[in-house]
């Protein structure tokens, strides 16, 4: 069993000894750790933390739990039920609350959950504030409050709908030429809260022909559910059988949006960030992030635009603070996470499906068509496992070195950009392994770079 405490949240299996996955006393104990937390350093006025849940098996306990100790711990809770990530943020700001918890464990197997937690701004904390939580759980610095200072639940689910109107209400979401564009949709949700939320979201933007793959919220995920094309061959078959104009995949916290071509052909996680992002710059020219490990296609359609491109660490809080810092209209993560800051600062494959909608109708083009205008790069994803006793820092100063007259990158681990390639090395937190990833324009490329990159490596060890 798994118990991983990171600066993003708790995630563990549910189930074994405390300590060994997420039991309910260590629900508990990070639970009431955040909250403790949110009382120290929160200038909020109100007492009031927002909980909403995705659809696993194991959530409606996971939730009971999490409500019951932050009314002990004297916060007033508003749960918002079966809601995705980003409407939980949502609700976070327009509640005025002072935090937010979201129990789901994102792409991970269903035995998985977890406690995603939020600042005031419908924003994971960031690094220091991670590490204050973990800090206060393992000394226990929390105390719960006497009788009559108990906090109390609210029950809220009207913020499925309130998410839904404000992605209408953007005014790069065009509901008119959609509905004229008389699309068929294909949805697979994994049997998450996604299955509720997507078709909700197409009809109200005028779709009135939706297929719907895995949809009922039973928590029974039908695959694996990351939305990577290995898990997405349900999807891509009936792409190829049926008149869909297009597939959309979400995973079961619906902050990742992966998009199926009409051929059954995948759309590539990468690139839908790439294509929303050269709509957005289209309309509203400005600067654009993603992270050091995505795509270089952004940066192509970014400068194709005139606009400047910026790269942050990995993490979507650093994408964010990045976005902040120069002023992005658009942003995000290669994994399909789309981040738009004129709805909200956060991955939301709603906005995504609604912006990529419109893109498509004003276009009159396929899917294919439209992949086709993209620069045609491939990412490759791999590791190299060493020995406890090397000295990973010093190896990737090493590399870094090796390296020197290309263009390197050390604000997370040692990235190096070439002239038609390139490849970022991340050292693991919890073993002796260095994560590769290597982009060029061919996958055989792609791998062949991070196989050379292997062997100097190894080279370096002996």
């Amino acid at each position: 069993m798994s118990l991983i405490k990171s600066i993003s949240g708790i995630r563990g299996t549910i189930g074994s000894r405390p300590g060994d996955g997420l039991s309910p006393l260590d629900i508990v104990k990070f639970t009431a750790a955040y909250a403790a937390f949110i009382k120290k350093t929160t200038d909020c006025r109100s007492r009031l933390i927002v909980v909403g849940r995705d659809a696993r098996l194991s959530g409606k306990m996971v939730n009971d739990i999490v409500v019951g100790t932050l009314v002990a711990m004297g916060f007033d809770v508003i749960n918002i039920g079966l809601a995705t990530t980003p409407t939980t943020e949502i609700a976070v700001v327009e509640e005025g609350a002072c935090g937010g918890i979201i129990l789901t464990a994102s792409h991970n197997p269903k035995q998985w959950n977890a406690l995603k937690l939020l600042n005031k701004d419908g924003e994971f904390l960031n690094d220091a504030q991670g590490k204050e939580v973990l800090r206060i759980a393992e000394t226990e610095e929390y105390q719960f409050v006497s009788v009559d200072e108990l906090g109390h639940e609210y029950v809220n689910e009207t913020y499925t709908r309130r998410h839904i109107d404000k992605v209408l209400d953007l005014d790069l979401v065009d509901v008119e030429a959609i509905s004229k564009a008389d699309f068929t949709v294909a949805v697979d949700a994994v049997n998450s809260v996604g299955g509720v939320v997507i078709p909700e979201l197409l009809r109200r933007l005028g779709v009135k022909n939706i297929i719907e793959l895995n949809c009922e919220p039973t928590g029974h995920f039908a695959h694996t559910p990351e939305p990577i094309p290995e898990n997405l061959t349900q999807i891509s078959s009936l792409m190829k059988n049926s008149k869909a104009d297009v597939g959309f995949v979400v995973d079961p916290d619906v902050d990742r949006l992966a998009i199926v071509m009409e051929n059954g052909e995948m759309f590539v996680e990468e690139y839908t960030l790439v294509a929303v992002a050269d709509y957005i710059l289209s309309k509203t020219p400005g600067a654009t992030v993603s992270n050091l490990s995505s795509s270089r296609a952004l940066r192509d359609v970014t400068a194709a635009h005139g606009c400047e491109y910026n790269a942050s660490a990995v993490g979507e809080v650093n994408v964010v603070t990045k976005m902040k810092e120069t002023g992005a209209v658009i942003g995000g993560e290669g994994n399909g996470g789309v981040i738009y800051p004129a709805s909200h600062y956060g991955r939301d494959a709603l906005v995504g499906v609604a912006l990529f909608l419109t893109l498509l109708a004003k276009s009159g083009k396929k899917v294919s068509e439209l992949k086709k205008q993209y620069p045609a790069y491939s990412i490759a994803k791999s590791k190299i496992e060493l020995t406890p006793e090397i000295n990973v820092d010093k190896i990737l100063e090493a590399v870094k070195q090796r390296f020197a007259g290309e263009k390197i990158t050390d604000i997370d681990g040692v990235k190096i950009d070439f002239a038609d390639s390139w490849v970022h090395l991340r050292k693991s937190n919890t073993e002796p392994i260095i994560r590769i990833y290597s982009e060029a324009h061919t996958m055989n490329e792609a791998e062949s770079l991070a196989e050379k990159i292997k062997s100097i490596i190894t080279e370096m060890t002996k």
